[in-house]
């Protein structure tokens, strides 16, 4: 299984405004979705679709997702809501890997993401190729757990935790950006810490 750990920020440095905290599940949903309680979706009910703008699409079940490569991939972890957590070790599938899958088409530049609880948001392709960019389902040698996103969410380190979306149902390939649930009001579709774009003008 391949690591991959980021090593270009000690630990004194944070983001703009952000502090550290010592663990995620004591800080809460940063997206509620449009849902009043969180889902729990088994690993035997479970689903993932990947359509639109791909020349393979498919419906994955739990077995033919952990058929993919699996990797740990070692990030920070930055909320909007002013914290961070260092060092979170990711289990799951590059999303790399899955483009490689589902070989998305020449004019898809962005990928919509949906969770079980309605939540979504969006990213360009171009930021989703990283090899920290990962569906994990697993969480420092833990799996992943419900109010987090379990069985499986995707985690994008380089961006607010809103752009990691968890109970990730669906994925989208498309020629064009779609706004999601919180770039719709309050906050920024860029989502940089290291820029500060928590909010929208």
């Amino acid at each position: 299984m391949f690591l991959f750990k980021k090593k270009d920020k000690p630990r004194s440095k944070l983001p703009p405004n952000q502090r550290w905290v010592d663990h995620i599940l004591k800080w809460g949903v940063e997206h509620p979705g449009t849902q009043t309680e969180l889902p729990e979706i088994t690993k035997e009910k479970w689903r993932l679709i990947v359509d639109g703008e791909v020349g393979n699409p498919v419906e994955l079940n739990w077995s033919d997702f952990m058929a993919h490569e699996q990797v740990i991939s070692v990030s920070d972890f930055h909320c909007v809501e002013t914290w961070s957590v260092e060092d979170q070790k990711w289990c799951g599938v590059r999303f790399s890997t899955l483009m490689g899958t589902v070989k998305p088409s020449s004019k898809a530049k962005f990928a919509l993401f949906e969770g079980y609880d309605g939540y979504t948001t969006s990213l360009p392709l171009k930021e989703l190729t990283g090899d920290d960019v990962i569906l994990a389902h697993s969480l420092n040698d833990e799996p992943l757990p419900q109010p987090l996103g379990g069985p499986m969410r995707l985690v994008v380190p380089p961006k607010y935790a809103y752009k990691s979306p968890m109970w990730l149902h669906r994925i989208t390939f498309s020629t064009r950006d779609k706004l999601g649930y919180w770039e719709r009001g309050a906050y920024s579709n860029k989502a940089d810490p290291w820029k500060g774009d928590r909010y929208n003008p």
